[in-house]
């Protein structure tokens, strides 16, 4: 075979399907990890993947890949360039690593779903490298920052971040869970390598990637090229694997995409939102985070999934909405209760930041500036207890983040609540309010950070005892690497 052209033999290592003969198809493939009983099995026979790839080729890659990255980090070891980088950058390593490293090794757990519960070899044999892909990136991603953890002990949260009860890590576990822990073979196709993989991850690997290059992090930059080419082709997982379901059962596409891209869309404007727009120094941002949404997701993606016969999500305008106010929204959450994550949030508020943010976002002044002239003038007045928080804020029993999104229609934070069973659960928005009530059996059991605290979890019912629970010792805790001095900025009260 090594003497044939790939295209001659192929096929028959891409389609090995056989007969059961001992066993029925319902018993090999149940339909709660496969996903599905509407679609007939033998149309899956026609799921035939884009990108092909053969296992000695994938090893000669993957290898060629490592070979580059770990070379870029070792000849700049000694050059130690991130502590010569901005504390904004330095703020956007530890919140990514701590996010994302061992996000990616539950990733393959999704990966190894579809290995085994994909209903055609051609997708088993796929997702099989996108195992081996997600346990790569999982590694890769917990050594880069290794050697950054003898200066700066928050650089241990790339490993440390999934094992605490840290709102963050309780935030990034609900998604990954529901997106692939807990998901069958069909719903990590769609929801992972379709929605989240070929839509969201673009934000961080590419736009991140083209950010460290700018900043001259050439270690981090290739770092995320890197992981960004395997995601490129696991991610083509989901194309076909949508294109039988739309045939048979169009509104559980709908559904799942719907859903998926709801909740990614919530997490990266935490994620990738706070970074391009505060973090990135200011000289250095090439786009604000909404032109690189509206070029990646509102054009590229959008016309993606018309093309293989889906609608946008019903919940559009309050998308395009928030695309002027989430990420703010949470920047001034994350800075306020920045004790709470283990990164060092930086305000971001200087005078040419707050310029720069007025030209992108026209009504950030009158909506986002009046709330920072009020921190500015308890830093200048000394009183710096009234920039910090006293207790923890609504979360959304959804997404689990801080409840603090305006609504398009009437421009203000509105929690919405629901009582299931007798208990009260409280809301973001419409749409993680329709994702409860789709299913509220599975995700009725999630408890927030706030259910925590008031039924008796953490102890002593205080901040301090919830930081202390959060596995978050006084070292790591987040701060203003500035301590306020940004404040002396603004001579007078605005």
């Amino acid at each position: 075979m090594p003497k044939l052209k790939r295209e001659d033999w192929y096929h028959l290592g891409q389609k090995l399907n056989w007969t059961f003969r001992y066993v029925t198809t319902e018993e090999v493939f149940p339909e709660e990890m496969l996903g599905t009983r509407a679609v007939p099995f033998d149309a899956w026979e026609q799921w035939d993947e884009p990108y092909k790839a053969t296992y000695r080729e994938y090893v000669e890659t993957q290898r060629q890949k490592d070979t580059e990255a770990y070379g870029v980090k070792s000849a700049l070891s000694k050059a130690k360039i991130v502590e010569k980088l901005s504390d904004g950058w330095r703020s956007i390593l530890k919140a990514h690593y701590g996010a994302i490293a061992l996000g990616e090794y539950a990733a393959s757990v999704g990966e190894g779903h579809m290995a085994r519960f994909g209903a055609d070899s051609a997708w088993r044999n796929m997702a099989t490298l996108g195992m081996l892909d997600e346990m790569r990136h999982g590694q890769i991603q917990l050594y880069f920052p290794h050697e950054f953890v003898r200066q700066d002990v928050q650089f241990d949260w790339a490993h440390k971040a999934y094992l605490t009860n840290d709102w963050g890590s309780i935030a990034a576990r609900a998604l990954f869970d529901d997106m692939f822990a807990a998901a069958s073979a069909l719903e990590t196709a769609i929801q992972t390598t379709f929605t989240f993989e070929t839509g969201f991850t673009n934000l961080q690997f590419l736009g991140m990637a083209a950010d460290a290059m700018d900043v001259g992090d050439f270690g981090f930059s290739s770092l995320l090229s890197s992981i960004q080419t395997d995601e490129s082709r696991h991610a083509q997982i989901g194309a076909p694997t949508l294109e039988i379901l739309l045939k048979y059962d169009p509104q559980k596409a709908q559904h799942m995409v719907d859903k998926m891209f709801w909740r990614a869309w919530r997490i990266f404007a935490l994620l990738t939102g706070i970074a391009m727009d505060y973090y990135m120094p200011v000289d250095h941002r090439r786009m604000s985070f909404k032109e690189f949404m509206e070029e990646w997701i509102v054009t590229q993606f959008i016309q993606l999934i018309e093309d293989v016969g889906l609608k946008k999500p019903w919940y559009w305008d309050q998308f395009i909405y928030e695309l002027d106010h989430a990420q703010h929204a949470l920047h001034l959450g994350v800075y306020f209760w920045r004790p709470t994550v283990w990164w060092n949030p930086v305000a971001g508020m200087k005078p040419e930041d707050r310029e720069w943010l007025n030209q992108k976002y026209p009504d950030w002044e009158r909506v986002w500036g009046r709330h920072w002239d009020v921190i500015a003038d308890n830093y200048r007045q000394g009183n710096i207890a009234k920039t910090l928080p006293e207790t923890l804020p609504i979360v959304c029993a959804i997404d689990q983040l801080p409840i603090c999104e305006p609504n398009a229609k009437t421009g203000k934070i509105e929690p919405r609540i629901v009582t299931y069973k007798g208990k009260k659960y409280h809301f973001c928005s419409d749409v993680c309010k329709w994702i409860f009530e789709q299913e509220p059996d599975r995700y009725a059991g999630q408890k927030t950070i706030v259910d925590r605290f008031l039924q008796g979890i953490i102890q002593p019912a205080t901040l301090e005892g919830a930081l202390n629970y959060m596995g978050l010792s006084e070292t790591e805790r987040g701060t203003d690497p500035e301590a306020g001095q940004w404040a002396q900025a603004y001579a007078v009260a605005r």
